[in-house]
């Protein structure tokens, strides 16, 4: 059985949000999935999970937040070599190029990207939210 972990960084509630949608869907589809901010997981947990789920905001010029979930991110990357990895975030401005650019460094990881990342703009609304709901179904059962 597939172990599966959601992994986020929320500084307004948004990104938040959509990780509980999210681990909704998983737990929709019948499995288990643990579920934790961005500064409660490290490098050595990494290998306890097959599929991953990260979640981040895009920041300044369309960035992964740079104080806390870029420096985490970049501890764990060599890990994800082989793993199924999802990515979602919310946004306020742009067009996405933060999502482009974080799909295709987890590809050049070595990672298994499922489908494109889920980027909603601001607050996830009711359609937003089971979007992410639909995704995490889908990402469970793949």
């Amino acid at each position: 059985m597939d172990k599966i972990a959601v992994i986020y960084w929320s500084g307004s509630g948004n990104t938040e949000k959509m990780a509980k949608a999210i681990v909704k869907g998983v737990n929709q589809a019948g499995k288990d999935v643990d579920v934790f901010q961005a500064s409660d997981f490290s490098a050595k947990d990494i290998n306890a999970y097959e599929k991953i789920a990260f979640g981040c905001p895009s920041m300044g010029c369309e960035v992964l937040e740079e104080t806390e979930f870029e420096p985490f991110f970049q501890e764990i990357e060599s890990a994800l070599k082989e793993k199924q990895v999802a990515l979602f975030g919310s946004y306020g401005w742009g067009d996405g190029e933060w999502m482009r650019n974080w799909q295709e460094r987890v590809i050049q990881d070595g990672a298994k990207l499922f489908e494109e990342g889920v980027i909603i703009n601001d607050k996830p609304d009711l359609a937003g939210e089971e979007k992410c709901t639909a995704f995490g179904e889908r990402f469970a059962n793949q």
